[in-house]
């Protein structure tokens, strides 16, 4: 569950809410920026999870009896040399995916080397050794496979899905190139080109890309999460081999890597080769790390955008408290549930409150086309609860800014019904049913949930966490967590529209 930030807003929400995804700064995120002629297959993998998420049915035991069950079915172990081993059961058809996670994104990274996390994942498919350039992923497809992989702001993550009959072939290549990957200086200035142009395409002529990346910038002062996961354009133009190679010598060592498994597979079996293959790389100390501390916030912060757009854009944003784990017991983590809620109620499915009140106008006038609500709950960095919205032809943008700081106003002053929080609870419930039925939408939980330090049994919980949080609980995040201080606002406005 906690790789899957509540995002809200239906189709008509989707144009800017993948957007953000392919900035790779949706994170949770975990948000993946995929390689160049591979988006469609990563964006799939994300959009079967928000489907997943925005599904409304079930009932909330049946659903956390199955979570538990595949939780139970997953064990975990780790090899000599440091690397975790996680592998998970599911014999429905012949098929396995296997992911390796490190523990490494775009926030581990200096400003120098913004960017360099997603571009070693690019260089980490051309070679070793003993497997030329481009020779990964016909191995992988001779096998019957698909392969790809994604960098986020906390993680990077390689994934391969294929006959299970195949996974030892596929362990052990994936094991060479973590441990081997090799290329020259002029292999890396091309595939620089590859990136700068994917930067190009998913930012640069993405005007809701752009805002994002925009509003991040101006949001976080400190924190690595103000840089895009793809690096600003002068860096890739500037990336030298040597900070490439450096980073991967530091960061891809087996103790801040995973190897998740999920599929027709044997649980002695996948150890044994792992075992063999991983467990055969050298151990190295993990460094250490610094984090850096974003200081408070005191005072509401602006940034207008213009681009080649037809209507303006609102996009705004609060930070507020993560879950640290799924047990944490304090009042940061009881907010954090509560705020997921909260989310889930503005934005949750299609008779949630910003829906009604801006797009179909229950309460007056329509005055926006869409709206959404993002909220990550937990990751390795800072938290954002982020209201979004297209706006209407002939409306201006304090109105619809206006409008949506009046629903949480309201939940505020009123509160919120039982119903309606029962309402998101079984869409929470139902999703980790539905979820089920995708063996890689059950490894990108796994891998997430070591990433973050948690219990394979995170899901089941969080979904015992949540039932415990009442409307007071949401009302009382609502009066405490949105007020003008704390708030950016970034606003992207047509061209041509007068200042």
């Amino acid at each position: 569950m906690a790789d899957r930030a509540w995002r809200g807003g239906r189709a008509a929400a989707c144009a800017l809410a993948l957007a953000w995804w392919a900035a790779g700064a949706m994170a949770s995120d975990t948000a993946p920026v995929h390689r160049p002629g591979e988006a469609a297959q990563g964006l799939a993998a994300a959009g079967e999870l928000a489907s997943a998420a925005g599904r409304c049915c079930g009932e909330y035991g049946r659903a956390s009896a199955a979570s538990a069950a595949s939780a139970s079915a997953a064990q975990t172990f780790v090899l000599a040399n440091g690397l975790t081993v996680i592998v998970q059961p599911d014999r429905r058809a012949p098929t396995a995916v296997q992911m390796l996670w490190v523990r490494v994104g775009s926030m581990d990274e200096t400003d120098a080397e913004a960017g360099v996390a997603h571009v070693l994942e690019h260089m980490m498919f051309k070679g070793t050794p003993s497997v030329p350039e481009g020779e990964y992923s016909r191995r992988i497809a001779a096998l019957g496979g698909r392969d790809n992989a994604f960098t986020s702001r906390d993680v990077t993550a390689y994934h391969v899905q294929l006959p299970a009959a195949q996974l030892r072939q596929a362990m052990a290549l994936e094991a060479d190139r973590f441990a081997h990957n090799a290329w020259s200086a002029e292999t890396l200035a091309r595939e620089l080109d590859v990136i700068r142009e994917e930067r190009r395409q998913r930012i640069e002529d993405e005007p809701s890309a752009q805002l994002f990346e925009q509003f991040q910038a101006t949001a976080w002062l400190v924190h690595p999460y103000r840089r895009p996961v793809i690096g600003w354009m002068s860096s890739l133009q500037g990336m030298q081999a040597h900070t490439v190679r450096d980073f991967r010598q530091r960061w891809y060592v087996p103790g801040n890597a995973a190897l998740v498994v999920v599929g027709d597979v044997d649980v002695q079996q996948v150890r044994q080769w792992a075992e063999a293959t991983f467990g055969a790389l050298p151990a190295r100390v993990v460094p250490p790390r610094t984090p850096l501390v974003e200081p408070e916030q005191r005072g509401m912060r602006r940034v207008e955008w213009r681009s080649r757009v037809p209507q303006p854009t609102l996009l705004m944003g609060w930070p507020v408290p993560r879950l640290d784990a799924p047990d944490a017991d304090t009042p940061e983590a009881r907010d954090a549930l509560a705020l997921l809620l909260l989310a889930g109620v503005l934005d949750g499915h299609a008779a949630a409150r910003l829906g009604r009140a801006l797009v179909q106008g229950q309460d007056g006038a329509r005055l926006a086309d869409s709206v959404s609500v993002s909220y990550g709950l937990a990751g390795r960095g800072p938290q954002q609860f982020m209201l979004a919205a297209t706006v209407r032809p002939g409306v201006s943008v304090p109105q619809v800014e206006q409008a949506l700081r009046a629903q949480i106003e309201r939940i505020a002053r009123d509160g919120v019904s039982d119903a309606e929080l029962r309402r998101v609870r079984n869409q929470w419930a139902a999703s980790e049913v539905f979820q089920r039925d995708s063996l890689f939408a059950q490894a990108r939980e796994l891998g997430m949930h070591w990433a973050l330090g948690w219990p394979l049994d995170a899901n089941e919980r969080l979904l015992q966490r949540l039932a415990a949080i009442t409307p007071a609980d949401v009302q009382r995040v609502a009066v405490r967590y949105f007020g003008d201080d704390t708030l950016t606002v970034a606003v992207m406005r047509p061209q041509e529209e007068a200042r």
